[in-house]
């Protein structure tokens, strides 16, 4: 689906993203898994900008976003380190696509490393419906409210919301910014399914995204 101009941003790619997997029949199951019950935590600090490449046994890409643009991720720690490793791994997935965009990228290999198969496709053809406009991206986006918890089959379920009102795409030829729209479709929730692998990275393996759903 091509992207709408009047959306901006990372606004457009979750509605797209969310079209795209339902297009491909992809098996997500996170909303079945449920969220209540998840632990949230009561850590408001921010987390680290970037995951640590020693965390399980896989080097692990740096990613790097430039000062022009700011995902700010709200109260992402939790006590248990398994816990924190899928939110480690889900908050590096999303700064990937981000990064990706920023570069111009859509082959980034930091995007290939937090996602499996089944979601690889989709997340390039998300970030190409920026980087085939010459659109980079701009401002700040707030990541909160994760909950997170392990499903009886041992994958991880994480849900989030992203407020993108402060979000803009901006055109690398023109210098262009398209501001986001202060609407309550701006406030989406992320719905991750993860497994681990062999190296201990948690890969996306399913997402969905609910535009409006987040207050």
């Amino acid at each position: 689906m091509k992207r709408r101009h009047t959306l901006p941003s990372a606004t457009a790619l979750a509605v797209a993203a969310a079209l795209s997997l339902s297009a491909c029949g992809s098996d997500d199951d996170s909303s079945s898994d449920g969220i209540k019950g998840a632990d949230k935590g009561g850590n408001t600090a921010s987390a680290s900008p970037s995951a640590s490449a020693a965390q399980g046994g896989a080097k692990r890409p740096e990613i790097t976003l430039p000062d022009e643009f700011q995902a700010e991720f709200e109260g992402w720690t939790k006590n248990d380190p398994k816990l924190q490793a899928i939110l480690n791994d889900g908050r590096e997935e999303l700064r990937s696509k981000y990064a990706a965009i920023i570069e111009g990228k859509p082959e980034s290999e930091a995007v290939a490393f937090y996602n499996s198969d089944a979601t690889l496709d989709s997340a390039r053809k998300w970030i190409r419906q920026f980087t085939d406009e010459d659109d980079s991206l701009v401002g700040k986006v707030r990541v909160f409210d994760a909950q997170v918890h392990i499903n009886d089959t041992g994958s991880g379920v994480l849900f989030y919301c992203v407020d993108e009102r402060k979000a803009s795409t901006k055109n690398r030829k023109t210098g262009k910014v398209v501001s986001t729209p202060d609407k309550p479709e701006s406030l989406i929730q992320y719905r991750v399914r993860l497994d681990e692998n062999a190296q201990g990275v948690w890969k996306t393996v399913s997402l969905t995204t609910v535009p409006g759903a987040c207050r």
